[in-house]
């Protein structure tokens, strides 16, 4: 970029401090004023066209203009700034279409109704872990804007075709003189809509529309491992684009039903059992519920309230990868709340042998007890 070039703040006749709105009046009017249109064959008036877009560029982003007012031309190098002396007039104006309102000097371009895609659509497939397990193929029903079956979607009653609208003769956009007639402004048709054509027998069917909700069902193909608000994407299966746009697509997000017994954490499974503290104590073999039905868990002697035992790759696949997490069997040791005349005389026999047996930490945390609420009464 070069370094000589005018000042931009001059090219718009704006100080340095004016505000966003300053410079985008300033701009419309420099436009307009060395528009080639109104200045026909006058190299120097296009060039200075160029000159308050390229300006303009800058002083309406406040990155850039930031950049600008600290390093000048140069703090502009390699910031994607746009080559205006190798563009043409139009695509001048479409970069900075709000300026304009829609077009100036309606003669030297015409607008299209561009083709636009259709509306994405979403709708929900409720599933079980085991089916998140395996992977499944469901049926889906809902609902769209279609095409009309009627009219095809044109919203003419069969035998009658749209009609060139005379407002605007089939262009979709009519001009109006301003500024003493200097230039005209270009809006959409008031009549038509921008369509270009004037419906003169509406389908009876779509009221003129074109389009009707219509039901669809689908086989969709869930795949094994999905999360619970994912969605599997079909393509082409939304609502059709305006002037042949291509249809959107249709998102199926995945409900999964809570299971009775187990929760999902990622791609583990948790389930908590509960245990006696007999069991807990001196272990045991349990049975525990999972997707892949009933599975053995040896219980190791001192198992502990809330120890966590694992049974590897009896989780949910990755849905990528396919590989499987784990089961994580959270153990709940249960105190009995009744117990028989022989189990108190058992447990108090037991009791009387826990001096001899106790963790070196309990007792050390009862001795300190004792000497804490001594020294408390010694007071």
């Amino acid at each position: 970029m070069a370094v000589n070039k005018q000042d931009y703040y001059e090219v718009l006749g704006v100080s340095r401090s004016a505000g966003a709105d300053d410079i985008k009046r300033a701009y419309r009017r420099m436009a307009l004023k060395h528009h080639p249109d109104k200045n026909p064959n006058d190299k120097e008036a296009e060039q200075k066209f160029k000159q308050c877009a390229e300006a303009y560029e800058v002083l309406s982003d406040p990155e850039k203009r930031q950049r600008y007012d600290r390093f000048g031309h140069e703090g502009l190098r390699g910031i994607g700034m746009h080559d205006f002396s190798r563009m043409g007039f139009d695509d001048i104006f479409s970069m900075f279409d709000d300026i304009f309102g829609g077009g100036i000097f309606g003669g030297r371009r015409r607008r299209t109704r561009r083709a636009s895609r259709g509306y994405d659509i979403e709708t929900q497939v409720e599933l079980t872990l085991k089916e998140v397990l395996t992977g499944v193929e469901k049926g889906v029903d809902f609902q769209r804007r279609d095409y009309c079956d009627q009219c095809s979607g044109s919203g003419s009653e069969p035998g009658h075709e749209p009609q060139k609208c005379a407002q605007c003769g089939g262009q979709g956009q009519v001009a109006q003189a301003g500024m003493g007639g200097l230039f005209r402004m270009v809006t959409t048709c008031p009549r038509c809509q921008g369509r270009g054509t004037f419906i003169t027998h509406p389908c009876k069917k779509c009221r003129g529309n074109g389009r009707m909700m219509k039901s669809r069902t689908l086989s969709i193909k869930i795949p094994a491992g999905i999360r619970d608000g994912q969605a599997v994407r079909l393509t082409g299966e939304g609502e059709p684009g305006d002037n042949g746009g291509p249809r959107g697509d249709l998102y199926c997000y995945a409900k999964v039903q809570p299971h009775p017994f187990l929760l999902r954490n990622n791609d583990d499974l948790v389930i908590r059992v509960p245990i006696s503290f007999s069991q807990a104590a001196l272990g045991t073999t349990i049975e525990v519920p999972s997707l892949s039905g009933a599975r053995e868990l040896q219980i190791p002697p001192g198992t502990q309230h809330g120890m966590v035992l694992q049974i590897k790759g009896e989780g949910l696949p990755d849905i990528r990868s396919g590989k499987r997490g784990q089961l994580l069997v959270q153990i709940l040791v249960e105190i009995p709340k009744k117990l028989s005349k022989d189990q108190k005389r058992l447990l108090h026999e037991f009791a009387q042998t826990e001096d001899k047996s106790v963790l070196p930490e309990s007792k050390g945390f009862f001795e300190k007890l004792k000497t804490y609420f001594a020294g408390e009464n010694g007071k």
